[in-house]
């Protein structure tokens, strides 16, 4: 049976939320639950940084506007924060807690009496995410987890809705694709950025550029590696152009948070 009725009446006793919104199919649920239980009292809200793939921004205003939902749209500093800079294991606590602090600050100002939400679900909790002790830190809300609604049913709700992000490959932050304790910055980026969309325009929607160094590794699921091996060649080139001097297509195929492996070694 569907849970959406009981995420719907977990709204019943808030004035007014905020949903920390990055146009995936988890944060989109909750926003969308919030519009149909809140009215204009639900809010999102989108950082759009170096970190977020200009795509993803863009699926992520659409839908606000095609949904009737008011998007504020700020810009976080975590490329100014060494902290985040540096690539640790946890980087992902000092990018949430760029990003809470200034939800927070928002609702001071602005929404006094609202809750601040996140799409965090219930299988999130059994992961490795350090942004959770942020999410924590500042008292931010999950419907999600709280309800024990997991990955599977976030998309069967989300189709239930009719929503267009229900079918979105998951596109976690551009920084996951370097390694930890490779620096992170605005030009390596944006080459993964584009080296990804070079990969789109020819077909594959379900990718990773991982950045070793001078290396492009790609990573597709195991399915399209025969097509990726067939066209490789003029791909190879057009991400070399980018600034990469190798390109290779990781034979494993597509493995989301490959990276995280060397946390369990």
């Amino acid at each position: 049976m569907s849970k959406l009725p009981l995420l719907i009446n977990w709204f019943k006793d808030h004035k007014g939320s905020v949903t920390a919104f990055s146009g995936g199919v988890d944060s989109s649920l909750v926003l969308y639950a919030s519009k149909l239980a809140l009215g204009a009292q639900a809010i999102g809200l989108i950082s759009n940084s170096e970190s977020l793939k200009a795509k993803d921004f863009e699926i992520a205003t659409n839908f606000c506007h095609t949904h009737d939902i008011t998007l504020r749209v700020i810009k976080t500093d975590e490329l100014n924060d060494p902290n985040y800079t540096a690539n640790p294991a946890n980087r992902c606590f000092f990018c949430k807690t760029h990003l809470y602090e200034a939800m927070v600050d928002i609702l001071k100002a602005e929404y006094p009496d609202y809750t601040i939400l996140n799409g965090t679900n219930l299988d999130d909790l059994g992961d490795y995410r350090p942004g959770l002790e942020a999410a924590k830190n500042h008292d931010i809300r999950s419907p999600l987890a709280e309800l024990n609604i997991n990955k599977k049913e976030v998309i069967a709700m989300a189709s239930e809705l009719g929503l267009e992000t229900a079918a979105k490959p998951p596109s976690p932050c551009l920084s996951s694709r370097i390694p930890y304790g490779t620096a992170v910055n605005s030009t390596r980026l944006k080459q993964i950025e584009q080296a990804e969309y070079i990969l789109n325009q020819f077909g594959f929607n379900n990718v990773r550029v991982r950045y070793l160094g001078e290396e492009a590794s790609i990573e597709v699921p195991v399915s399209d590696l025969s097509s990726l091996e067939s066209q490789f060649d003029v791909i190879s080139k057009e991400i070399k152009a980018l600034g990469f001097s190798k390109v290779q297509i990781d034979q494993e195929g597509f493995v989301s948070g490959k990276l995280n492996r060397v946390l369990n070694g």
